[in-house]
């Protein structure tokens, strides 16, 4: 039986969707979708986990610590080393966002 990660995208998030795919040994697989969500000012996300994550659908403007922020758009994929701090700066208010998510190691 497939599935599909279009599939029933909510329209009003007050917060972003975080729903796992797939779950292994040191492997978590996710869907994320965002509706104009960011982390919050003066926040960063630093995560025990490396992560590979990639745009599938909307737009993103991200940023590591220390660095300039970049765009993200359908296909940009990043990979996040275990505690290399980093944050969401901006997605898109009037579409939703979907990103894949692959924590591992």
């Amino acid at each position: 039986m497939t599935t599909n990660l279009f599939t029933d995208l909510p329209v009003n998030l007050p917060d972003e969707l975080f729903t796992t795919l797939q779950e292994a040994t040191n492997v978590r697989i996710e869907r994320i979708v965002s509706h104009g969500h960011v982390t919050h000012v003066g926040s960063w996300l630093d995560q025990d986990q490396h992560e590979w994550v990639i745009v599938l659908k909307g737009a993103a403007r991200f940023r590591f610590d220390g660095e300039e922020p970049f765009e993200m758009k359908p296909g940009d994929f990043v990979n996040i080393p275990a505690h290399q701090r980093h944050r969401v700066e901006w997605t898109m208010p009037d579409e939703v966002t979907v990103w894949l998510a692959v924590h591992y190691g």
